[in-house]
């Protein structure tokens, strides 16, 4: 079972560290750094790997990789990010992809991209509030007018992280179902 899930880990640990190393910068390009980071981008391939591996070893597997990812990430994000970032990140990621797991098991029977789809917003969405406020709420960080509405930034770039999740799990929905076809074609 161990060796089975090696490449699952690998790849949740690297996008949540990535991730994390990624947040602490504002998405300047397009003029939109009070909007986004960069780690918008990064994160929401952590859902995806879990529903692959959800959707090829089960939902018990997919907590392992889960739990395992989480322990790698939070180490790596407290050396490669900072400890409020690890902390932040790792309370965020684990509650998030367990309602993720729960979730893409319940609706896995069902048409194929509900599971994948709905999973991955509720988790986004849980993902989002706990890291966000967590991370940056007691942090400072100033605030930016968003059309006449004055905000802390990191609430903007909460909001609009979110955004991305959600297009991301949108337009994931084509590799997810490509890459699950395949399962069925390897047995």
């Amino acid at each position: 079972m161990a060796t089975r899930l090696a490449i699952p880990v690998a790849a949740m640990a690297a996008v949540v560290v990535a991730s994390n190393i990624l947040v602490q910068y504002p998405f300047a390009p397009l003029g939109l750094a009070d909007f986004l980071t960069w780690g918008a981008f990064t994160y929401p391939f952590a859902f995806l790997v879990n529903d692959l591996t959800n959707r090829r070893f089960g939902p018990e597997a997919a907590r392992r990789v889960a739990f395992v990812g989480f322990a790698l990430a939070v180490v790596l994000s407290a050396i490669f990010a900072t400890p409020r970032i690890a902390i932040a990140s790792g309370t965020a990621f684990l509650t998030a992809q367990l309602i993720d797991v729960r979730i893409f098991h319940h609706l896995r029977h069902g048409v194929w991209w509900r599971a994948p789809l709905a999973s991955s917003l509720i988790g986004s969405a849980v993902d989002t509030a706990i890291f966000f406020t967590l991370a940056f709420a007691w942090s400072g960080g100033g605030t930016a007018n968003y059309w006449g509405l004055v905000l802390p930034i990191w609430v903007a770039w909460a909001f609009f992280d979110f955004l991305v999740k959600a297009l991301h799990a949108l337009a994931m929905l084509a590799p997810f179902r490509v890459i699950s076809r395949s399962f069925a074609t390897a047995r």
